[in-house]
């Protein structure tokens, strides 16, 4: 049977989480279509039929669709559910708020964070903060998964020429009403899909001393993040989190800065290919996952490594 995939997007651009989530879903079947609910997706639905694995473009397309409201997709979802031996979603908050209650209309169990697809019905997801690995065997007529888009690469977005088809929009009587949405604007890149990131800890002391990182990130061009110890104390917004409950990310480069690699942060950034550790405490945990480590004063070293990228940019120029 086909699987399908829901398209987390902004209702002009498909987010990278999709495309690491159709990867998964080419180890379970080569029939794979990919769901599209928004307001005005015409364009962006023509532009996902050149994506290799699709086969077929579902969409649904209606200005109630427009903010995401998952009260309002669940049903579209659970409607055409039937056709479908597999649902896949992003583990992001997209497929996290989502998949859940598409579970609840089907009544069957949700499988989450998946890492590995050892078969039809058998996956492998992180448990206990990713102490422990388990391996789920399912014998549901339906299964439905939401991918941590970390552990897969993304697909080939050319080479594709799949069928767009319409989907039926079912107006529930929901409740919920969609009232604004704060989003962060920076001009560094955004923290889930950068190349490089550069994270601090409790031990930045305080806010202002983030100013330090924010200087390295912008000579690096990286995203910057931090442990819920910092945004719990109020140095940084929570957008910034990694860990488990925060944002999962597997950047070329993780940089993480005071921080003592709690098992919660570990769980959020240890598949990084390469991992640097700065800390003045050489019993920190942080340094059996780093690659590199180097224990010294961060107030001392950041702004060591700043001047030693000025220099190298001067060179360079």
């Amino acid at each position: 049977m086909a699987v399908l995939v829901i398209a987390e997007h902004d209702n002009s651009i498909l987010k990278n989480s999709t495309l690491n989530t159709i990867t998964a879903a080419t180890k379970l079947s080569d029939d794979i279509h990919l769901l599209i609910l928004g307001k005005d997706i015409e364009t962006l639905s023509n532009n996902a039929k050149t994506i290799h694995p699709i086969k077929k473009i579902l969409k649904c397309d209606n200005s109630k669709l427009e903010n995401f409201i998952p009260e309002l997709s669940a049903p579209i979802i659970s409607n055409i559910a039937n056709g479908y031996s597999h649902i896949l979603a992003p583990a992001s908050t997209f497929g996290k708020n989502l998949l859940p209650r598409v579970s609840a209309l089907l009544d069957v169990t949700q499988i989450s964070d998946v890492i590995e697809i050892k078969s039809n019905n058998t996956f492998v997801r992180p448990i206990y903060a990713g102490n422990a690995i388990s391996h789920v065997e399912t014998n549901q007529n339906i299964n439905l998964l939401t991918i941590r888009p970390t552990s897969f690469d993304k697909c080939e977005e050319t080479g594709g020429n799949a069928s767009i088809e319409n989907v039926e929009f079912i107006d529930s009587d929901v409740k919920t009403i969609f009232i604004g949405r704060e989003i962060s604007k920076s001009d560094r890149p955004e923290l889930g899909n950068a190349r490089i990131v550069v994270s601090g800890g409790r031990g930045m002391e305080n806010s202002e001393n983030f100013n330090l990182l924010y200087d390295l990130a912008d000579k690096l061009n990286a995203a910057v993040g931090a442990s819920r110890a910092a945004v719990d104390a109020g140095y940084i917004g929570n957008e910034y989190q990694v860990g488990q409950t925060g944002k999962m990310v597997a950047p070329e480069l993780y940089i993480a800065v005071g921080i003592s690699g709690a098992i919660q942060h570990l769980a959020g950034m240890k598949e990084s290919k390469v991992i640097v550790a700065i800390n003045k405490d050489t019993e920190a945990p942080i340094f059996n996952i780093a690659d590199y480590g180097l224990s010294s004063d961060l107030f001392q070293a950041i702004p060591e490594i700043i001047k030693e990228l000025n220099l190298l940019n001067k060179l360079e120029s």
